[in-house]
């Protein structure tokens, strides 16, 4: 598995991993509403995407050896990780913490020193094994909650 930044050329392919990792991995969160699928995946569309690409932040994909797209993240300058996603049949692979890892050392070569998210009910048992804790109580998001968390980096000098 190689992490590297996203290309426009592969929007519409990214799209689709986030699409299929809500409708798969997230029932804890979506409950197979969908009404509440339909609204969370409204925006993971490949125009979308190249937005986000177009935007001063980080777009990340963790691609196998065929390049084929197994994970995708984001992470804006102020220290937001925004996405992090893993295709199903990637789950349990070390996709979502190498997209992790790479977000935040992207954040730390811009001198930032705390991470911040709103994790999803199916990641937060993740994000806390990584090193995040809660940040207040969780916040109404669609029909479930979000749970803000934070993390301090570790801004290592290069030598």
């Amino acid at each position: 598995m190689q992490l590297r930044e996203a290309t426009a050329a592969e929007a519409e392919e990214i799209a689709d991993v986030l699409r299929r990792s809500i409708v798969e991995l997230c029932g804890a969160d979506h409950g197979g509403d969908a009404a509440t699928v339909a609204t969370w995946t409204a925006n993971k569309t490949a125009e979308s995407v190249r937005d986000w690409m177009a935007a001063s932040g980080a777009v990340r994909v963790a691609v196998s050896p065929e390049d084929v797209i197994l994970g995708v993240g984001a992470a804006a300058p102020d220290g937001t990780i925004l996405l992090n996603y893993v295709a199903p049949e990637a789950r349990f692979t070390g996709v979502s913490k190498a997209v992790l890892a790479g977000l935040e050392a992207w954040l730390v070569e811009r001198g930032v020193t705390e991470a911040r998210l709103n994790s999803t009910r199916t990641a937060h048992t993740f994000y806390r094994a990584r090193g995040y804790s809660d940040d207040g109580p969780a916040v109404p998001w669609l029909k479930a909650s979000a749970q803000p968390m934070r993390k301090s980096l570790s801004l290592r000098m290069s030598t």
